[in-house]
C-alpha cells in the first residue's frame, strides 16, 4: 500500500513523517540519502483559449503585453531565478509586473491551465495536458534536479528500492 503526501513543506524523514521523499531542492537534513532522479527545465506555457484571445508571443519582448503568472515572493522558491519571465528580454535591472503570484508550482499550473495568463512550468507537468501550448519554445528557463530522498536506516529496505526503481523506470518511459 502507498500513501502520497503532496506538500511544498519539507517533511522530516528522519522522524519518519514519511519513508521517502521526492524533492525539487536538495534536503536541509544532512542525515538523508539522496539520489538524483532527473534534471528538469522550465518552459513557457499558456492555455489555448488565452492565446486565442490575447495572441501568441513571438519574441521575449512580446511578454510585456501578457498576464504573467509567477512564483510568490513570500515562499521559498524551488529554483534560483524562478521568476525569469519577469526579466527575460528586458534591459538590465528592469522587470515586468506579474498579474498573479502563487506560492506553489501546482497553483501556477492551474492558473495557466485555466486561461489566466502565461507561466513558466516544468515540462513534466504539461505532457498530458492538450489545453497547454508551449510559448517561445527556443527560450529555456532555469533547470533544477529532482531528488529521491530517504533516511539512512532505510538504505536496505526492499520497499524503498522497489519504489525507487519504479520511479526511474517511469521517468525513462516518459522520456524525461
Amino acid at each position: 500500500s502507498l500513501s502520497l503526501i503532496l506538500t511544498d513543506s519539507e517533511l522530516d524523514l528522519a522522524m519518519r513523517e514519511a519513508d521517502v521523499g521526492i524533492r525539487m531542492m536538495p534536503p536541509h537534513q544532512p542525515d538523508l540519502i539522496q539520489r538524483r532522479l532527473m534534471t528538469l527545465r522550465y518552459h513557457i506555457f499558456a492555455g489555448v483559449e488565452y492565446l486565442e484571445q490575447r495572441g501568441t508571443p513571438m519574441r521575449p519582448q512580446d511578454l510585456d503585453g501578457h498576464n504573467l503568472i509567477v512564483y510568490g515572493e513570500d515562499a521559498e522558491a524551488p529554483v534560483a531565478n524562478v521568476n525569469w519571465l519577469l526579466t527575460v528580454g528586458m534591459p538590465p535591472r528592469k522587470q515586468r509586473r506579474a498579474t498573479l503570484r502563487v506560492n506553489s508550482i501546482y497553483g501556477i499550473y492551474r492558473a495557466v491551465q485555466s486561461g489566466l495568463g502565461v507561466g513558466a512550468l516544468p515540462h513534466y507537468m504539461t505532457i498530458s495536458d492538450p489545453n497547454l501550448v508551449e510559448v517561445l519554445p527556443k527560450l529555456r528557463g532555469p533547470t533544477f534536479d529532482a531528488h529521491f530522498i530517504y533516511p539512512e536506516e532505510l538504505r536496505n529496505s526492499k520497499r524503498v528500492i522497489v519504489f525507487r526503481d519504479f520511479l526511474r523506470r517511469k521517468i525513462l518511459e516518459a522520456g524525461l
